[in-house]
């Protein structure tokens, strides 16, 4: 008979408890498959890293195949841009270079149509991703016939989104921070601000009307004015409202003596689009306010926000949810990415519904802490949309990561 030896037993049952907790290591390193993210989420939920090594990735778009595109602004540089494939595979997303040497592209969206529409400086043109030579058409600029966008000034990028009858909204970004001159120096009080007025103002959402299938431009207007740089632009799934997240002003205390800085003032902003509405820049600020480079200002003539986003918060993407993964709380929620630097940026966010359905309920935090870790680079959100799979596609700029957000499994009971 075979001595009894207690290593017989013992060992076996260390392995299994080394094997159980490595296993509960390497799930606590991922999300979803994907890389995770050290953030903090509430409970239930993770995200994921499943592309990086971007440059200044601005755009995202999710595809009913799974795949997802990545616009890659590439830097101020013109003609550094380009467009990227992530294709779902075993060994994680796969990434390919679909267009390079874009000038500057930034916003990106699926169209009516099922094709996908990319705006650069000074135009939109489209694409079928699915097409093997990558052929291109522009939509608005370019060769398309209608006149090309300003693209010009301290704020030239393109950021859009069509609305459920078709047709295409439009940022025109102000060329200037509150309408001071080229010398830096404020505006004269008594004049209008010449780059926000007339057919051609910055500042302004323009509307383009669509002829579809054809997917052209039959005509096009400036919709709403008064509007410093409109990149984070929303339309809502049951009222189908456009909805706007306003960057404001920088710098207010320069002009407002006694003001130490500006890391409180002015909130950015979360305006309810209206036609022929005039949003107040550069006159006014959060709650009608007057600017002091225009203390005479009428501001009760303008609209004012519905919301007060918090200070240089930098809204610079968002999209309402309407999928089932979620709980239920987060239904037709607004999803923001606040890109901002300062203390109220590096995060994301979900204004829930109020008992009209409205974006104005309570806020939480669905990404925070996302400043610097060791071994982690801080991050900057911008574009932000919904996926297929009821998860929620993130860029940021800051260290070229994709970022999905999913909800793993409901929140423990208390005491368990």
């Amino acid at each position: 008979m075979t001595p009894f030896d207690s290593r017989t037993l013992v060992r076996p049952a260390l392995a299994a408890a080394m094997l159980l907790m490595a296993g509960s290591a390497a799930a606590a390193d991922t999300c979803g498959g994907a890389p995770r993210l050290v953030v903090t989420t509430p409970p239930g939920f993770c995200a994921g890293i499943i592309g990086q090594g971007f440059k200044f990735a601005r755009g995202v778009q999710p595809m009913a195949d799974g795949s997802v595109l990545v616009v890659d602004l590439g830097g101020w540089q013109p003609n550094q841009g380009s467009v990227w494939l992530l294709k779902p595979g075993a060994a994680g997303f796969q990434k390919t270079l679909l267009m390079k040497k874009i000038d500057r592209p930034n916003g990106i969206v699926l169209g009516p149509d099922g094709l996908v529409y990319v705006g650069a400086i000074k135009r939109i043109f489209r694409f079928d991703p699915r097409d093997p030579e990558g052929t291109v058409k522009d939509v608005i600029g370019g060769n398309s016939g209608t006149p090309a966008l300003p693209g010009i000034g301290r704020h030239p990028l393109t950021a859009m989104r069509f609305d459920a009858k078709g047709d295409l909204y439009v940022n025109v970004g102000s060329g200037s921070d509150h309408c001071e001159g080229k010398d830096g120096k404020a505006p004269d009080a008594g004049k209008p601000c010449a780059e926000a007025s007339g057919a051609n103002a910055l500042g302004v959402l323009r509307k383009y009307q669509m002829q579809w299938p054809a997917g052209t431009v039959k005509s096009w207007e400036v919709h709403a004015t008064g509007l410093r740089n409109s990149m984070a632009l929303a339309v809502h799934p049951t009222t189908q409202a456009l909805w706007q997240g306003e960057n404001s002003r920088d710098a207010i205390q320069a002009a407002m003596k006694g003001l130490k800085n500006d890391n409180d003032l002015p909130h950015d902003e979360l305006n309810l689009i209206e036609a022929k509405g005039n949003y107040g820049w550069p006159y006014c600020y959060d709650n009608n306010v007057a600017s002091p480079e225009y203390p005479d200002a009428k501001c009760g003539a303008y609209r004012a926000p519905l919301r007060l986003l918090p200070a240089h918060a930098a809204p610079l993407g968002m999209t309402f949810y309407t999928a089932n993964m979620f709980p239920a709380q987060y239904k037709n929620s607004l999803i923001i990415g606040y890109h901002g630097y300062r203390a109220n940026g590096r995060r994301l966010v979900a204004l829930l519904p109020d008992a009209q359905g409205a974006p104005l309920g309570k806020t939480i935090e669905l990404i925070s802490d996302w400043g610097p870790r060791p071994k982690q680079a801080p991050g900057a959100p911008v574009d932000v949309k919904q996926g297929p799979d009821g998860a929620i596609y993130l860029v940021e700029d800051h260290s070229g990561r994709v970022v999905r957000l999913q909800y793993a499994s409901p929140a423990p009971a208390p005491g368990k």
